[in-house]
């Protein structure tokens, strides 16, 4: 959802989208990759290339209930500010690079992410600081004529903002997944569906993806 918001961003800043999707073990990666397939080939997004990379090392390495069997995704808990058992070891560190790699092989101008403010109060590489010490990284570690800006629109947002943002660039949230644990229906339980239905309902719109469940978390 939050990675679809920023590619209608994107392409009403006036950008070529290049989509990046990874499959690297997490629990829902064929509806996510079944998604970002359906959304590269909407005809309302300028979308001049889609790359799909496999790769299991972050699954081997584990300590995530997203890659690792023997961890279970926990419920939703939303006022929570521990670091929950779904933060996948450095994973965006891991994700930019191959991104980074990606944009400038294609002459990139940016790369773009759909972090936000309630990622980052449970999974440290979703916050701003990280995002502009890997940007400077990036500009150290490319060649010198490239200049790719790392942007990421709804970094101090909420994810009610990503869905108001989202609603006015007509996105296709039937077409986007979210769930930590199902490939279908969606949990509604765990962190991802709690914040996304919360957000939904924030706004007065019902989110149009099926759920086994739809609680309200109050």
């Amino acid at each position: 959802m939050d990675s679809a918001t920023t590619a209608y961003e994107a392409a009403a800043r006036g950008y070529d989208l290049y989509f990046l999707h990874t499959s690297y073990g997490q629990n829902t990666e064929t509806k996510e990759y079944e998604c970002a397939r359906a959304l590269a080939e909407r005809e309302d997004l300028p979308v001049a290339d889609f790359l799909h990379i496999e790769t299991d090392h972050l699954s081997r390495i584990g300590a995530s209930s997203l890659t690792d069997d023997e961890l279970t995704v926990a419920d939703a808990d939303l006022d929570g500010d521990e670091i929950p058992t779904s933060y996948v070891p450095f994973r965006n560190a891991n994700l930019l690079s191959m991104a980074v790699s990606y944009a400038e092989a294609n002459d990139c101008d940016a790369v773009f992410v759909g972090a936000h403010s309630e990622d980052y109060s449970g999974y440290p590489d979703c916050r701003p600081e990280f995002f502009d010490a890997f940007e400077a990284m990036v500009d150290v570690g490319t060649k010198p004529e490239t200049d790719i800006a790392l942007e990421v629109p709804f970094v101090r947002d909420s994810k009610t903002d990503i869905v108001e943002r989202g609603l006015e660039l007509d996105v296709p949230y039937g077409i986007t997944w979210s769930c930590y644990r199902d490939d279908e229906p969606a949990c509604g339980t765990c962190d991802a569906c709690a914040f996304r239905l919360e957000a939904f309902r924030n706004v007065g719109e019902r989110d149009p993806i099926p759920y086994a469940e739809r609680p309200t978390f109050e």
